[in-house]
């Protein structure tokens, strides 16, 4: 087993480990031209693609260790990969997959999730490989399995706090209607982050109520824009000043830049500290659930429309949504015509049965 090599080596590697660029120069050329691929043919996002790297970049220098005789005590983030052979990638068996995949859970302490998303990452890097290219004559990752992971319904904000949240932000401040127009658009639209960084002026049409959304793999929709959106987008343009640099962006920061996912992640924070609903692990992402279970709860949403309207990929993954709404089923269950039909018949005392072993 490689496993034990590598007690020493427990850094943290999130998809927010790599910020810069990927450069090709860093990459083996079989890596660079997975890129390409997911580019140009998968047409994928180049967050995607840096997700992507992250991960393999991990398995890479396992790879370099475990076949390419490097000191084990090297820490991981000091070994290059630009110069690991195809071959070690070839080599790797079903069984080296899952001593990674143990590597990283019992040495990184990487969560079931993590896990699941590296081997996702390895799959599609593997079949390139394999089937796409034919680089190398087989796929060791083909049978593995994923590692069973444990089901957590999406926390979310409850109608009354989503209305404290909009109605205890701080009005004070310079950057307030941008600011109140974000939270507007998250817990109405359930929208992703990358998705309201990524808005520009003419994504925006309020003549027809509607906004254009980028979401994952370059994939446009339209969605529609209600009477709440509207009125806080109104109020932010006629504040938001001109801007040399970035003309098209929507949200600006107040260097008249596009706005970053850090900033938006620390306008969310603050307004829930103002709100006092810090620290219950509610972020930008929780507010897309917000939304979309508020929507499915109240709106009397179908789960297709609700699909559409989240750009979910697979209907499985909107269908959680019926799983929280917990009050919608508790009150479609009173409404039952047989929920009120008790038997009243009197019990007369009988002797306990027994039953036979």
């Amino acid at each position: 087993m490689y496993i034990e090599i590598f007690a020493s080596n427990r850094l943290s590697e999130g998809i927010m480990a790599s910020k810069k660029k990927i450069d090709p120069k860093e990459c083996p050329s079989y890596l660079n031209e997975f890129f390409t691929d997911q580019r140009v043919v998968k047409i994928k996002s180049e967050r995607t693609i840096e997700s992507y790297y992250v991960d393999l970049r991990i398995f890479l220098r396992y790879a370099k260790i475990t076949k390419g005789g490097i000191d084990p005590n090297t820490p991981l983030d000091e070994i290059t990969i630009s110069d690991v052979p195809l071959e070690y990638v070839r080599d790797m068996t079903k069984l080296d997959i899952y001593n990674y995949l143990n590597y990283i859970a019992t040495e990184r302490k990487n969560t079931a999730k993590t896990r699941h998303r590296k081997l996702a990452s390895l799959k599609v890097f593997y079949k390139f490989l394999h089937r796409d290219s034919g680089l190398i004559p087989s796929d060791p990752t083909k049978d593995v399995d994923y590692p069973k992971m444990h089901e957590h319904l999406p926390k979310y904000l409850t109608l009354d706090d989503s209305i404290k949240l909009l109605e205890n932000m701080n009005s004070s401040d310079p950057y307030y209607y941008r600011d109140y127009c974000i939270i507007t658009l998250f817990i109405n639209c359930g929208m992703r982050l990358s998705e309201l960084v990524g808005l520009n002026m003419q994504d925006v049409n309020l003549d027809e109520r509607s906004m254009r959304l980028l979401g994952k793999g370059n994939k446009e929709r339209i969605i529609h824009i209600n009477d709440a959106c509207a009125s806080a987008l109104v109020q932010y343009m006629s504040e938001r000043q001109p801007s040399q640099s970035e003309p098209n962006a929507l949200f600006l920061s107040k260097r008249g830049t596009r706005i970053t996912n850090r900033r938006v992640q620390q306008i969310v924070d603050n307004a829930l500290k103002d709100s006092n609903l810090d620290n219950q692990g509610y972020s930008t992402h929780k507010l897309r659930h917000t939304a979309a279970t508020l929507m499915y709860q109240y709106g009397n949403v179908d789960t297709l429309i609700l699909k559409e309207v989240l750009g979910h990929k697979s209907i499985s993954t909107t269908e959680i949504y019926t799983h929280i709404a917990n009050d919608s089923v508790k009150d479609a269950m009173d409404a039952s015509p047989l929920a009120n039909i008790q038997n009243n018949k009197k019990q007369s005392k009988r002797p306990k049965k027994t039953y036979r072993k």
